[in-house]
């Protein structure tokens, strides 16, 4: 199935006049080609959903090794452009005593929080602690292999 799912496509990017896609029309074409697959109803939707996720896998390997080997060098190449940026640094933030038990001080505070979502609390200063909102994630699927 791998194979014939790469070649659907590839047989969906040779359609496109353009030999090199801009980024959009990538985008675009593969959303259409997946909804094509859904639409279409001949496919088993696990079984393309499991042999794209392979896919994406494999692709993102290839690319970071590919891009690893092009070098610290900024350069435009078949319509694309890449940029050289150095890595920077950043602080060491809890090496500062102050910052490190401001820091506790605040997880501390979280789990005052939490509890206090379910019983009443007060603090170490003899406040109570203060029921707050609660904001929920997107729920979402979650694929191994």
């Amino acid at each position: 199935m791998s194979k014939d799912l790469f070649m659907q496509l590839r047989e969906q990017e040779v359609i496109t006049d353009n030999f090199l896609p801009t980024k959009k029309e990538l985008v675009k074409s593969s959303e259409e080609f997946a909804k094509g697959l859904i639409d279409g109803g001949e496919v088993n939707i696990q079984e393309v959903y499991a042999q794209a996720l392979r896919l994406k896998e494999s692709l993102t390997k290839i690319e970071a090794v590919l891009k690893g080997a092009l070098g610290e060098e900024s350069a435009e190449f078949y319509g694309m452009k890449s940029t050289f940026r150095n890595g920077g640094s950043t602080l060491n933030y809890a090496e500062d005593p102050i910052y490190a038990e401001l820091k506790a001080d605040l997880k501390n505070r979280e789990e005052l929080l939490k509890m206090a979502q379910k019983q009443d609390i007060i603090d170490a200063y003899g406040n109570t602690v203060p029921k707050v909102s609660v904001t929920y994630r997107k729920s979402s699927l979650a694929i191994s292999f």
